[in-house]
């Protein structure tokens, strides 16, 4: 049933009854009209059978009482209305849902596997799957190439475009032992990758899942506007049999409810929502589907995990205090060569500030990691323990942790059963946090806390520096879970970036996921994942969030309104069934037309937040007591 079609008919009904052949024209419009009624109906019941009570049936109802007065011409333009409604629908969707699918349209599909791989760079290689890549593969990425899967630079240096997937505009500067996330492009030059992930597991891979679960996510404007359903068929019902019963004319039922019929409703919200979540992905920000975009308009409490999160995620290491007998060199290559089996942000650091010093890392014999806690690896036959304090300690009892600044982090590590030493970390608040925090504060969001794994003294520090009052230290992510579950009010909103925030961040209202560095099992637990790393992005996804279910709700109202008082008019007789179907087209079209107002987005209610980033986060504060470090 399909727009054309119905138009086609329509002019074939109008050239039928000017020439005088009224009955064929009659039966031709009843004919397609009441097959019309048929597929509306057969939607009705699937509506009922999966728990949504509708507006089909005022649709249905108009159509067949202007066919029962003789309006056939009126019934005909009652059927292009709501097809064209859905035409326009449809075009509104392919408009929104643009941003989200260049994504799928970029996924790579081939990768070149080098065969004999030397330093040299000279290899052979075959093409595969990008399926086929195993972790451990070194791959050959050509200039101008998509990254297939993540992985680690094993060439001096590299330049890559990352704008896919951060948002940042500039090429990016990779050296020899950083990690590289699949989706990014490749420079002039080639480059060789060691494969840290398969394609699965991959940032790209992660991300284009997001996106799927975006797009085929139920948007929750069918049920906002099923609140609506009821009294608005009750009021238009009530009004058009008033008509009838007072005028005792049955015609004046049908004029009164082609003007009810329920486009603004059914369509105009939904691209209201479909709109938002566009506008969304344009900032770098993939919303799982409308339901989202309303909890985050409604969102009163928010919680946020401290490393990667609230700062920057990219500590450095500061100062190396091993115990005797070990040297420092030793105390670091030994810890960084456990750490590269821990997905902590600190191990990635450790790593970093090894290879930094030039030290070869031993591969593990075996290998185990306790979430939030620590590493044990057995490296060249020498047990080897990196976490907190009391991990630690529960093999080298002699572990006393020492005392540290605010900011300051620090990873104790036992070698053999005996205490080795300390490394100190210190990682920064973002710039932008205590700006996203006060901003939040100030429209609307009552509740908000830290919620971290790290010591006291050190989330307490930053906690100072951001703005935020109640801090919960020393959380495992099961007590995470527990205190997301007690605060009020609701809806909750929980930011992290890690594996160990995944379940808080699944058991939460709204989890938001700071995945722009490769948190893949965040994201996966997450509702929203923001994919460029800057925390302002919540902030903007919550005020496109609040922009978002304002143009829906209006353009419900504006329909509603508008349908409503042409119905009033329409009682006294001064609307004639097919004026009324051509009045409503027009109320149709300006509802929907306002609910695009959506893909504009709220640009001025957080423009000041990236144009103030770098500005806050100045000093750190000392906390001055004993801190154990976060895992």
């Amino acid at each position: 049933m399909t727009l054309g079609g119905t138009a086609v008919v329509l002019g074939g009904v109008i050239v039928l009854s000017v020439m005088g052949r009224d009955d064929i024209a009659r039966w031709t419009a009843t004919a397609w009209v009441g097959a019309f009624i048929a597929w509306t109906l057969v939607g009705m019941v699937r509506d009922v059978l999966a728990g949504h009570v509708g507006l089909d049936v005022l649709a249905v109802v108009a159509m067949v009482s202007t066919l029962a007065v003789g309006e056939y011409v009126a019934s005909l333009i009652v059927v292009l209305m709501l097809s064209g409604g859905q035409a326009l629908e449809q075009y509104a969707t392919r408009r929104a849902k643009r941003d989200l699918t260049s994504l799928l349209d970029r996924s790579p599909r081939r990768a070149h596997v080098l065969t004999r791989p030397d330093d040299a760079g000279s290899a052979e290689t075959r093409e595969v799957a990008v399926a086929d890549v195993r972790v451990g593969d070194t791959l050959l990425i050509r200039p101008s190439e998509i990254i297939p899967v993540d992985g680690v630079l094993i060439s001096d240096d590299g330049t890559f475009d990352e704008s896919s997937l951060t948002g940042e505009s500039l090429p990016v500067s990779r050296v020899r032992g950083d990690h590289v996330l699949s989706g990014v492009v490749n420079g002039t030059g080639a480059v060789r990758l060691r494969a840290e992930r398969t394609s699965a597991g991959s940032q790209y891979q992660q991300i284009v899942a997001l996106v799927e679960s975006a797009q085929s996510s139920r948007a929750p404007v069918v049920r906002l506007a099923d609140r609506f359903a009821i009294p608005f068929t009750a009021v238009a019902l009530v009004l058009a049999g008033g008509a009838w019963i007072v005028s005792g004319l049955p015609e004046r039922f049908a004029e009164v409810l082609v003007l009810a019929t329920p486009c603004p409703l059914l369509i105009a919200a939904p691209v209201a929502f479909l709109g938002g979540l566009s506008r969304s992905a344009k900032t770098g920000v993939i919303v799982k589907g409308g339901g989202v975009i309303e909890q985050l308009a409604r969102v009163r409490s928010a919680a946020f995990d401290k490393t990667g999160t609230l700062t920057q995620g990219r500590p450095r290491l500061t100062e190396v205090r091993p115990a005797s007998p070990f040297g420092a060199e030793e105390l670091l290559r030994l810890a960084a060569s456990a750490e590269q089996y821990s997905t902590h942000v600190f191990a990635d650091t450790i790593r970093r500030a090894a290879g930094e010093r030039g030290l070869t890392l031993g591969a593990a014999d075996h290998a185990d990691e306790v979430a939030t806690l620590g590493v044990s690896a057995v490296i060249g036959g020498r047990e080897v323990v990196v976490g907190k304090p009391g991990y630690v300690a529960e093999v080298a009892p002699e572990t006393v942790p020492i005392t540290l600044h605010g900011g300051e982090a620090a990873a104790y590590v036992a070698v053999d059963g005996r205490f080795a030493g300390v490394l100190v970390l210190a990682d920064p608040a973002r710039p932008e946090s205590a700006e996203v925090v006060g901003w939040l504060r100030d429209h609307g969001v009552e509740n908000i806390v830290m919620l971290t794994g790290d010591g006291p003294s050190t989330a307490a520090a930053i906690a100072s520096q951001v703005g935020i009052d109640v801090v919960h230290s020393d959380l495992l992510p099961g007590q995470k879970v527990e205190y997301a579950a007690r605060m009020v009010p609701r809806p909750l909103m929980m930011v992290g970036d890690g594996i160990n925030d995944a379940p808080v961040l699944a058991a939460a209202d709204i989890g938001v996921a700071m995945g722009a560095r490769g948190a893949t099992a965040a994201g996966d637990a997450a509702d929203v994942v923001v994919l460029v790393d800057s925390l302002s992005k919540v902030a903007e996804a919550v005020a496109i969030g609040r922009h978002t279910l304002r143009v829906a709700i209006t353009a419900i109202w504006i329909g509603i309104g508008l349908s409503t008082a042409l119905m009033i008019i329409a009682t006294s007789g001064a609307i004639p069934a097919v004026a009324g179907a051509l009045i409503q087209e027009l109320v149709d079209v300006a509802t929907i037309l306002y609910a695009l107002r959506a893909l504009g987005g709220p640009s001025s209610e957080t423009a000041g937040l990236s144009a103030r980033e770098g500005v806050l986060g100045g000093a750190t504060i000392d906390a001055g007591d004993p801190s154990r470090t976060t895992r």
